[in-house]
């Protein structure tokens, strides 16, 4: 088979970390990966030259803009030189442009929907063109329950939805933690030794509610003097950065700005947290959950399928610092506890959520509909 992904990528974000991956193990299942990406003003940028030092095919679609017709008419010349067996969309762009062009007529379409970003009333907007496009997808694959509702609210027919869950090699930040490696990253980012660091992974946009950690960590510095470490950057920075002032804490709080690659951080994070109000099947979830880092999350999306409040996980309710700071002083004021959570979760990587399962699975979907 033949598979053409359609993907908005500019750095290794986790869908496109997912892809890449899927790329690479799906070879040897005789399945082979093209991946179709926009630039705008550049000719590469990481994502391009991930996939193609991993041996992955990728064409890029110069655009002026969201929807230029330009890009539009490469979708639908590509359909003719490509060929594809198989078709799949990322995200709300790419099924709408998929659309636009034809290609459910062309191939058997496939798309993936991740959930959705709200960082302003026009992005709102815009991911309302899903309730159009995706009525044409011959399958849609997301990653949680909760997204599967809200995709059926959205008229997509129920039997043409399947979820499957993202998913992380096992030994993914396993090196990070071996001691002596977290002193140099605490000196570069002046970070103190003797404090105990709280890591959060991700975009800083309003779904991810940064503001209500840090007030709970606030809840906790006489007690733990806890380092917030925030992995990201995005729209939220200017507010998450206010609060910080406001709770006199500019000394407790390191913004690190986006990075390539988060896994030295949880190297040196004693508590990896989630403060999202929605999740779908969080990357940064798995990804503490690999590299050994207990998890303290907000009991959203897809997050109660994948982690369970007290076997390997700590679990409180959005939008709320009182619980989320009891969970954390609990990870923190309890090792053993921290330990056993995380060695849970660390069993949950190997037993279910490996890249080989997920690839295995798609493969098989991929089949079925070919």
């Amino acid at each position: 088979m033949k598979l053409l992904a359609i993907i908005e990528a500019r750095t290794i974000t986790g869908p496109a970390k997912n892809l890449l991956e899927f790329a690479r193990l799906a070879r040897g299942m005789g399945l082979d990966t093209e991946i179709a990406t926009f630039v705008r003003g550049e000719e590469s940028n990481l994502f391009v030259e991930t996939a193609r030092r991993d041996g992955t095919p990728v064409h890029t679609m110069p655009e002026a803009g969201r929807f230029d017709r330009a890009a539009i008419r490469e979708l639908e010349a590509l359909a003719g030189r490509a060929r594809p067996d198989i078709v799949q969309t990322h995200a709300v762009k790419s099924h709408f442009l998929a659309r636009l062009a034809g290609w459910p007529k062309l191939a058997t379409w496939v798309a993936f929907h991740h959930g959705y970003t709200w960082p302003d009333f026009k992005v709102r907007l815009y991911n309302q063109l899903d309730r159009w496009s995706l009525r044409s997808a011959v399958k849609v694959l997301t990653v949680s329950r909760p997204f599967q509702e809200q995709l059926e609210a959205q008229g997509v027919r129920p039997e043409r939805i399947e979820i499957v869950h993202n998913a992380i090699r096992a030994d993914w930040g396993r090196t990070a933690r071996e001691p002596g490696r977290g002193a140099a990253l605490r000196t570069q980012w002046g970070i103190p030794l003797d404090r105990p660091v709280i890591l959060i992974v991700g975009r800083l946009s309003r779904e991810k509610d940064h503001v209500t950690l840090i007030e709970a960590v606030a809840r906790l510095r006489p007690r733990f003097a806890p380092h917030v470490v925030v992995v990201g950057d995005g729209p939220e920075r200017t507010r998450i950065e206010e609060r910080v002032r406001a709770l006199d804490m500019a000394g407790a709080v390191t913004l690190t700005g986006h990075q390539n690659s988060a896994e030295p951080f949880y190297g040196i994070a004693d508590v990896a947290v989630l403060s999202s109000w929605s999740e779908g099947s969080p990357n940064a979830l798995l990804e503490a959950m690999a590299a050994g880092v207990p998890v303290v999350s907000t009991a959203v999306g897809g997050v109660p399928e994948i982690v369970s409040n007290g076997e390997s996980a700590l679990l409180a309710p959005p939008g709320d610092p009182e619980p989320m700071a009891e969970a954390i002083g609990r990870m923190l004021g309890d090792s053993a506890l921290a330990v056993r959570l995380a060695a849970h979760a660390r069993q949950a990587i190997l037993d279910r959520y490996t890249p080989e399962q997920r690839t295995r699975r798609l493969v098989e979907i991929y089949g079925r509909l070919a």
